[in-house]
């Protein structure tokens, strides 16, 4: 589920298993209506109408979860490039002497933090990138504080601002890995599956399929599906998040 051609290959074969399911179960219900014309609909309503039901409550919930957490990564960018703005610029409050290099890490840092994102879906590139802005936040913070020994009123405001800077980087890593147990999207097939087998019964009763219903039925629970997944991973669909990452990059830009 990392790539998009992977999407589409689960939604495709979702797409087909759909259809084929649809016409066994017009076949089934032919057969049993052959030797039991009434019998064959009897009771039918509720068992149709609970299994729908279902699958539209499982699929606005996942939609709706979805859509909160890509809103949520986006926000978060956000408050990633106002904590590294703010933080470098609390660095003209230390000593001239400790700057410059203090600077130039806070700069390869943020270059850092936008290659890892960059490098997606390459999940192994971007975790070297990770460990290495991990291991330039320990050498910014060790500077940061030797230089707030020798001026100790830029402690209070400095220090801060680079701790935020860091909890906000651990909590996007967080944020990026937080989904659904995969139990939720199998129920959700699962559903999907047995939609189309009730569906494909339920059109026993007519002397001809009906493609328009079949194929549309098909394809829009495929879509459906191909969404949730594609706002659910961000950075590996066609729904993404990237244009946010240009507001890092405008602090980036901005960092003399």
């Amino acid at each position: 589920m990392r790539y998009t051609p992977e999407m589409l290959l689960l939604t495709g074969g979702l797409f087909v298993a759909m259809l084929v399911l649809q016409d066994l179960g017009r076949r089934i219900g032919r057969r049993r209506m052959a030797g039991d014309t009434e019998g064959a609909r009897a009771g039918l309503g509720a068992v149709d109408g609970a299994v729908f039901g279902l699958l539209g409550l499982l699929l606005a919930f996942t939609f709706s979860g979805a859509a909160s957490r890509f809103d949520t990564r986006r926000q978060l960018i956000v408050e990633e490039a106002n904590a590294i703005g703010t933080a470098y610029l609390r660095l003209d409050m230390l000593p001239e002497s400790a700057q410059p290099a203090l600077r130039d890490k806070f700069r390869r840092y943020v270059d850092t933090r936008l290659a890892a994102y960059r490098k997606l879906p390459d999940l192994q590139a971007a975790t070297e990138e990770l460990a290495l802005a991990a291991a330039l936040q320990g050498e910014i913070w060790s500077e940061a504080v030797a230089a707030c020994r020798v001026e100790r009123s830029a402690a209070v405001l400095v220090l801060p601002a680079l701790n935020a800077v860091f909890d906000i980087a651990t909590t996007r890593t967080m944020a990026a890995q937080l989904h659904p147990p995969m139990v939720i999207f199998a129920m959700l097939a699962g559903l999907a599956l047995a939609s189309a087998l009730l569906a494909g019964y339920g059109m026993a009763a007519a002397r001809s399929r009906s493609w328009i219903h079949i194929v549309g039925f098909a394809a829009m629970m495929a879509l459906a599906v191909y969404v949730i997944l594609d706002i659910e991973f961000p950075r590996f669909g066609l729904i993404r998040v990237d244009a946010f990452d240009q507001v890092l990059v405008d602090v980036r830009a901005g960092m003399k």
